[in-house]
């Protein structure tokens, strides 16, 4: 199951109190104030895991609470600091406020984003004595616990998205160019989500592709599956889009796939893209011609003899570099 939409409530610990109190021991005359500082607040923050996938790995608890710091001892003694409370996450995160303004955009193994910070311990009265007043009884309340309401949306991080109608072969390409396994069959919306494979490339190392649930018109404004899973080919290099070549309006359809993507980000429709014009085990001619009257490049698959799909991962190393790098946003 892919969770990739989630808000969560975050508050951080509170200060511990300053401690009042005097030294009273034998053969110490004038111990005078000896109260401690109190402890910080845990802070609560967010890190990349790369073991996680989906936002579903933080668990069904939505409220994190971070500890409070201890109260100062005696002796000068400072009470204990909160531990941090870290929450892990996937990379490709997204942290927005309630306003919908993004506060973090977590994208490197081990990054850290503190969402709330820790009160301050509050002093203890021996941090008080002075010349003018040896013996202060006072002390500092520890500061107050920050809170914050955070929404999590999750990016995935992919090299090549891919784009397509339903029943047009999109994961019966994935699995036949990459180590994923998605589920396929002959009906609508055989993708529910989207499904990652890795890609080796012809000479060395290899990249990463994204299978998106199948489009249909009017996606971008709420129709469907696929307009849920847009957001997660924003941070791709190119797209692929991958035409059933057996249909005689496969160019029709391309450009009204276009058209969807520019509807829901503009940025969406200036990446670079690749055309799979697949199902060449049947009759792709007519579809063929359209395109390239069109003038629109096309590589020519099948992802049931595995025809062309060499050719096609040639195309796509041309726009891909690799993996090992960070993957960034536009």
């Amino acid at each position: 199951m892919l969770l990739d939409e989630v808000t969560l409530f975050v508050k951080s610990g509170k200060g511990g109190n300053g401690m009042s109190c005097f030294r009273r021991e034998k053969h110490v005359p004038l111990g005078g104030p000896d109260g401690g500082n109190g402890g910080k607040g845990a802070d609560v923050a967010f890190r990349v895991n790369e073991q996680f996938n989906t936002l579903l790995d933080i668990g069904y608890d939505r409220n994190f609470m971070g500890e409070d710091g201890k109260k100062g001892g005696t002796q000068k003694r400072t009470g204990r600091s909160g531990k941090t409370l870290y929450i892990d996450v996937p990379k490709g995160t997204l942290i927005k406020n309630s306003d919908n303004e993004i506060l973090a955009d977590l994208t490197t193994e081990g990054q850290i984003f503190t969402a709330v910070a820790g009160g301050r311990g509050g002093r203890g009265n021996f941090t008080y004595k002075h010349s003018t007043n040896q013996a202060p009884e006072y002390f500092q309340p520890g500061k107050p616990a920050e809170e914050l309401t955070v929404c999590l949306e999750l990016k995935m991080m992919a090299d090549v998205g891919l784009v397509g109608f339903p029943n047009a072969g999109k994961s019966s390409i994935v699995n036949k160019i990459s180590s994923a396994q998605p589920k396929v069959g002959d009906y609508p919306f055989t993708t529910l989500e989207p499904i990652l494979g890795i890609v080796k490339m012809s000479d060395y190392g290899s990249f990463v592709i994204a299978d998106i649930p199948g489009l249909i018109e009017g996606a971008a404004d709420g129709k469907g599956l696929g307009h849920q899973f847009l957001k997660h080919i924003e941070r791709t290099y190119c797209l692929l889009f991958v035409m059933d070549g057996f249909r005689l309006d496969a160019l029709e359809q391309f450009k009204a796939l276009q058209k969807e993507l520019k509807s829901f980000h503009p940025k969406l429709a200036e990446k670079p893209f690749v055309v799979a014009l697949n199902k060449s085990d049947l009759d792709v001619e007519p579809a063929l011609n359209t395109f390239r009257e069109a003038g629109v490049e096309v590589v020519v698959t099948s992802a049931y003899s595995g025809s062309g799909c060499k050719k096609l991962i040639r195309k796509l190393e041309e726009y891909v570099r690799p993996v090992s790098k960070p993957i960034g946003a536009w």
